[in-house]
């Protein structure tokens, strides 16, 4: 018997004709064995991605969306809203893919389809914004200017690298800014060149160092960063170390809470999950549980790598 009754696929049209068709080959039939009316959906604009989520999300069990973060993005501010929400799963078509990783999929579409349609649901927390929603992160400063400096051309010759290239680039040219903040009941401020506020564990295909990352728990992960310098860099390397101790840490402040309140000196570009959407100042807050994913391996949602 199939595991759901109904379910959508959706993915973006814009894409290479034959890569799609050998994408779609690797996925559908392992999704329609356990899904009894699969509809596949293909969209040609964000107004169109948009109709689709809105019509068919509140009428269906489960969704499948084969894209990148930033389609996810998309998606679930589309879902977010409605009273009942269907499963989601991902299927990895993107450059990163960080939110996939963070559910430990396999980044093999085969292998991924095969995975995620036998995963277990997982309830997640996500982000709100005054405007909008997110999952992963949220973020100003470097992060935000990392995205403008990717060169669309190096990501569609070098994918992942063209961001390692972008952020290599970036941190050379960082300016710091003033900020003050309200985590919860605890104001803070000082200057920063860069500001995130975790949900999910993963940034540019790299796990963020952190331990107390947790999608479950309720809470953000607020990370200041100072400088960035060679004790930035010791500082991340060591911060998921059990012996570390952050409040010796000179270059990166952590801190966590259900509310936060950001304000800047001057206004600011605001990065969500990858894409470049509102200003500053913004009001952020934790929705506990409110998406079900479905987990592509074992180690789904754990906020540290396993031996």
């Amino acid at each position: 018997m199939p595991r759901y009754q109904s379910g959508i696929f959706i993915y973006n049209g814009k894409k290479d004709e034959a890569e799609m068709e050998t994408a779609l080959s690797q996925v559908l039939p392992a999704l329609s064995k356990e899904v009894k009316e699969l509809k596949v959906i293909q969209t040609l604009s964000l107004d169109d991605l948009y109709g689709n989520c809105r019509h068919y999300g509140p009428e269906v069990d489960v969704f499948f969306i084969f894209g990148g973060d930033g389609t996810l993005h998309e998606v679930i501010n589309c879902l977010a809203p409605l009273e009942k929400r269907p499963v989601i799963g991902v299927l990895p078509g993107g450059t990163c893919n960080d939110f996939s990783r963070v559910l430990d999929t396999p980044q093999r579409l085969n292998q991924a389809a095969a995975s995620i349609i036998e995963g277990e649901e997982v309830t997640v927390d996500a982000g709100r914004t005054e405007d909008d929603y997110f999952i992963n992160f949220w973020g100003i400063g470097l992060v935000t200017q990392t995205s403008f400096n990717i060169d669309e051309t190096q990501k569609n010759r070098f994918g992942v690298l063209s961001y390692f290239m972008s952020a290599l680039k970036t941190m050379n040219q960082a300016t710091p800014f003033h900020y003050k903040m309200t985590i919860d009941d605890e104001e803070v401020d000082g200057e920063a060149v860069m500001i995130l506020i975790m949900n999910g564990q993963f940034i540019g295909t790299r796990r963020v160092p952190v331990p107390t990352i947790n999608l479950q728990d309720g809470k953000f992960d607020v990370l200041i960063v100072k400088n960035s310098n060679l004790t930035l860099f010791r500082e991340l390397m060591t911060m998921g170390r059990p012996q570390a101790d952050q409040n010796e840490f000179q270059e990166i402040s952590h801190y966590q809470g259900e509310k936060v309140n950001i304000d800047v000196e001057f206004k600011q570009d605001v990065d969500m999950d990858g894409e470049i959407k509102g200003k500053t100042p913004e009001k952020l807050e934790v929705l506990p549980g409110h998406f079900t994913f479905l987990s592509g391996g074992p180690n789904a949602l754990q906020n540290m790598d396993t031996p």
